[in-house]
């Protein structure tokens, strides 16, 4: 009787290995253990749990992670709107939600806390599906790298929106005069560094009043 390691045996059903052990305490498949404690899966119980059609009565399982850069977008309910949209998304797919995360980051930042929980879960085999507004919401740059590592966790990311927002753009912008920022004090030192940060906090400045005036003449 051949037997799989776990790794093995998920990977025939589709699924991360740690599905089959929340399986096994849920009493729907019961592995060989060898003397050492591993765990080993014959074929005949793998196929016997594909035909049961035990594995698909419910839905997937899904995440929503929800981001906006500053404060005042926040405070202006922009995340909140978002996180609506997602779960609306969620509700009108027979989605079932497994947890809800966001920051006010920028999408440079490879710090924030909701996007740590969203890679922590799906490493443990939590859910199948990432929701987000559109590919900028999870990263600035590297989505792809963060892409293929929820892929390799089982995880498919659903962008359920179109087209980005209006105020992507300047976001953006943002984000690109954060990155020159950033290397013109590394380049200058420290004393003309605060210069460069100065001028970035002016630039940003006529950003927004720019912001506001198209808003007006709208």
């Amino acid at each position: 009787m051949e037997l799989l390691t776990i790794s093995k045996a998920a990977k025939k059903l589709g699924v991360h290995p740690n599905s089959l052990r929340n399986w096994e305490k849920q009493g729907l498949i019961k592995p060989v253990r060898l003397p050492g404690g591993q765990r080993r899966y014959s074929m005949d119980e793998l196929n016997r749990l594909l035909s049961s059609g035990q594995l698909f009565r419910e839905p997937e399982a899904v995440v929503l992670y929800a981001r906006v850069s500053t404060k005042k977008q926040a405070d202006a309910g922009n995340l909140d709107r978002q996180m609506d949209r997602l779960r609306q998304y969620a509700r009108e797919n027979g989605f079932p939600v497994r947890a809800e995360f966001a920051d006010v980051a920028s999408g440079l930042n490879q710090k924030r806390r909701g996007l740590a929980n969203v890679l922590k879960l799906a490493e443990q085999g939590e859910y199948k599906k990432l929701l987000i507004e559109y590919p900028d919401r999870l990263a600035r740059f590297g989505y792809s790298y963060i892409e293929r590592h929820l892929k390799y966790c089982g995880v498919e990311i659903i962008a359920i929106a179109e087209k980005e927002p209006e105020d992507a753009q300047s976001e953006l912008v943002r984000d690109l005069l954060s990155i020159v920022t950033s290397f013109s004090a590394r380049l200058y030192g420290a004393r003309d560094g605060k210069k460069v940060r100065q001028g970035f906090r002016e630039l940003m400045a006529g950003v927004e009043r720019d912001e506001e005036a198209e808003k007006e003449t709208d």
